[in-house]
């Protein structure tokens, strides 16, 4: 389906031409676009000459266009197109008007301008009466504009900003992070009032960004550049919308050359530059940007710090010898204790510093042997003879205690008594004689 030709009212009066638009199908019971928001219009005039230019010119359903010469005729068609599906609607029939000539009051407030610095905005305006005149400003919620009715009535007055005698006006307490405004100033002067021309506001895009902050630090061979956000970067809608980077100016602050300035930059706040020299004065200047806005902060303050004379290098390597020289330590220590351990358990398998107990032998009628324990020395009982004597007095009896005579566990319960066997024989026999 085609877009149709919209509907184009225009009126001219006190040198400005104003224009109506309605959408395609806007008297239709039945209708293809069901959403007349959904429609841009673009309008194309000229000035009806032999000379005239194209302009093109992107409107709301209500609008108004100055800038024209006075007392010249101007001609005007627009088309509705959708955007977001490519479609490109027809033109409407081509409408003439006679543009008037402008009457300047000096009561109104002219050439209005906005100043916008990190989410604070003022209003300023020209006065062009000199005596006592009020102000009161007033905006507009700007997607008003974007519907087809009438929003005349939907202005408002600002806060702070009323009956006010000064030419200008701080309107931040009105500013939220989406959408955009207009704002006007209507000027009075007893029972005689003047509104005064429109001025847009889009935040993110009429706002400037503030300069950074910045603080300097140094350790060995190391700048350390800590980089305080502009203030409007204290709102976190903001600080994300506008994605900013920071663009880093630093050189040496000498005075017997010229020292090229170096360029970094970083996304985040903190920055570090390497390699800078001992014993030496450098200076930093900082700068906030967005690209997606395409916009920048003017430079910080210029910030400057002396490094210290180079005297580390000697405690480097003494730090160096140190750690070495414990390594080398802890390894020897390590490599000693795992020797000894070694040698204690080898000792202990094969060179046990105990025998084992005699009843451990002939356990279970097997004696005990390990091929890594040595034989251990038979042991030696000790045995002695007791003989009986028979006196003359009668049958006391006389013990006679021999000397001991050791012989080895295998002859155990053998006596040798082969030195004394005549001398008992002998004692035998005279002892029967005597009792005979």
């Amino acid at each position: 389906a085609e877009i149709g030709p919209p509907g184009l009212e225009l009126q001219s009066m006190n040198g400005i031409v104003k224009v109506k638009v309605s959408p395609p199908e806007a008297n239709q019971r039945k209708k293809m676009w069901i959403n007349d928001l959904s429609f841009k219009y673009n309008l194309v005039f000229w000035e009806n000459s032999s000379h005239a230019q194209l302009r093109n010119k992107n409107i709301f359903p209500l609008d108004t266009i100055d800038d024209l010469a006075p007392n010249s005729t101007y001609c005007f068609k627009v088309q509705a197109n959708l955007p977001l599906e490519g479609k490109q609607g027809w033109f409407s029939p081509i409408s003439c008007v006679k543009t008037t000539q402008k009457v300047q009051d000096l009561l109104c407030a002219a050439n209005l301008s906005i100043l916008a610095l990190d989410m604070r905005f003022h209003l300023l305006w020209d006065k062009q009466e000199e005596q006592e005149v009020t102000y009161n400003v007033q905006y507009l919620l700007g997607y008003l504009k974007t519907l087809n009715g009438d929003y005349s009535d939907q202005w408002r007055s600002v806060p702070s900003c009323e009956n006010i005698t000064s030419s200008w006006c701080n309107f931040s307490s009105i500013i939220n992070n989406t959408g955009f405004y207009y704002l006007r100033v209507q000027a009075r002067q007893g029972h005689k009032s003047c509104l005064s021309g429109e001025v847009k506001v889009d935040p993110l895009q009429t706002n400037g960004i503030g300069p950074p902050g910045v603080r300097l630090e140094h350790s060995d061979t190391l700048l350390h550049i800590y980089i305080t956000p502009p203030k409007c970067a204290e709102d976190e809608f903001v600080r994300d919308s506008y994605g900013l980077s920071y663009r880093i100016l630093y050189w040496k602050n000498s005075s017997d050359k010229e020292e090229e300035l170096r360029q970094k930059e970083v996304k985040q706040t903190m920055a570090t530059v390497s390699d800078v020299s001992p014993s030496t004065l450098y200076c930093v200047k900082v700068q906030a940007f967005s690209r997606p806005y395409n916009k920048s902060s003017a430079y910080s303050q210029q910030e400057c710090i002396h490094t210290p004379a180079d005297t580390s290098l000697p405690w480097i390597i003494f730090g160096i010898f140190m750690g070495a020289l414990l390594v080398v330590l802890l390894v020897a220590a390590l490599l000693v204790f795992v020797l000894y351990q070694a040698y204690h358990k080898i000792k202990y398998v094969f060179f046990p510093s105990c025998q084992p107990p005699l009843n451990i032998e002939g356990f279970g009628a097997q004696p005990f042997s390990s091929p890594y324990l040595a034989a251990a020395e038979e042991p030696v009982e000790s045995c002695c003879v007791i003989e009986s004597m028979i006196t003359e007095e009668g049958n006391q009896i006389d013990f006679t205690d021999y000397n001991h005579s050791k012989q080895s566990s295998r002859d155990s319960g053998n006596y040798s008594n082969d030195d004394n066997t005549s001398g008992s024989k002998g004692s035998k026999e005279a002892l029967e004689k005597e009792s005979l």
